[in-house]
């Protein structure tokens, strides 16, 4: 799956991925009002106007991306019907040929975490059939129990052909608590390059041509470390939130993409999905969400293309 996640940059000149978090203040007021006539104002009504809300959004934007990341969180909210939400955007982005990267931060070990790889990236087994559960293409990992947490999931890539994406060194401006921690044991070193390294020795055992299936999340908003963490890790896609909203721009990227321009996929959630609510955006008003979607897009692809690539 990561050769298809490069194909799918390289046909589209867009190292972006869409991060579909749809929180309910985000979707406009009619797309709402339609969903709990129909449901009722329950969790049925707002699993509803999301999965309206995700539609209109991949409807107008496919073309122009690779692939998209629904957060799990914003679905798990509204319980079952919005685990379903979740499942049905996830397989009508599949639909539309684009790569899912199921942002799940899971993190466990043995059975646990076999069980998670299972859910999300593997195939169950029911007597004598066998079933893909939410089925997405890569799902985000939460390194901190060790090899034990991560192992099972790397055993299913090999398995599916399918990838992860490690979590390394976050964009939120709380993660130097832990991650920037210099370790004694290792030359006086940041906690975050000692997990750089084992994402990058866990990678050449999963390898899918010239990139590996184990990749990194590796925030915009730490452009410096970034730099650091792309030597350490030469062959691991770096999956990068922190963009736009979290403020992240183009020019802060240059060092996460490899020379060949690849390497390196850049996120934006509600500085897309919620693009109407800009300032920058509000000529399309409400009506015309998914519009306002594009242009983020357009504008975003350019952005990148010009100062980081």
């Amino acid at each position: 799956m990561i050769n298809k996640l490069i194909e799918n940059i390289t046909n589209t000149n867009a190292p972006i991925v869409v991060g579909l978090d749809p929180m309910l203040k985000y979707i406009p007021e009619h797309i709402k009002a339609a969903a709990y006539e129909e449901f009722g104002e329950t969790l049925e009504g707002a699993a509803e106007a999301i999965w309206q809300f995700n539609k209109g959004i991949v409807d107008a934007v496919y073309d122009l991306i690779p692939a998209v990341k629904p957060q799990i969180a914003m679905y798990e909210q509204f319980g079952l019907p919005g685990l379903a939400a979740f499942k049905k955007t996830v397989d009508y982005c599949k639909e539309k040929d684009l790569v899912v990267i199921g942002d799940i931060k899971r993190g466990d070990i043995g059975s646990t975490s076999e069980a998670y790889a299972v859910g999300h990236l593997g195939k169950v087994t029911v007597g004598s059939q066998s079933y893909s559960g939410f089925d997405e293409d890569f799902v985000t990992v939460n390194p901190y129990l060790g090899s034990d947490g991560v192992n099972p999931f790397i055993n299913i890539c090999r398995e599916e052909k399918k990838g992860i994406f490690v979590l390394v060194k976050t964009s939120n401006p709380s993660s130097g608590e832990f991650q920037d921690r210099k370790l004694a044991d290792a030359d006086n070193r940041p906690l975050y390059e000692i997990v750089g390294e084992k994402v990058a020795q866990w990678g050449y055992d999963c390898m899918g041509g010239d990139y590996s299936y184990v990749g990194a999340v590796v925030g915009a908003t730490y452009p410096e470390q970034g730099k650091r963490l792309r030597e350490l890790m030469p062959r691991a896609y770096i999956l990068v939130p922190g963009y736009g909203a979290q403020g992240g721009r183009g020019s802060d990227l240059k060092h996460f993409f490899n020379s060949d321009g690849l390497g390196a996929i850049v996120n934006s959630s509600r500085g897309i999905i919620a693009a109407y609510m800009n300032d920058r955006y509000c000529k399309y008003g409400d009506k015309n969400f998914a519009d306002a979607s594009r242009a983020a897009v357009i504008d975003m692809r350019k952005d990148i293309n010009e100062n980081a690539l």
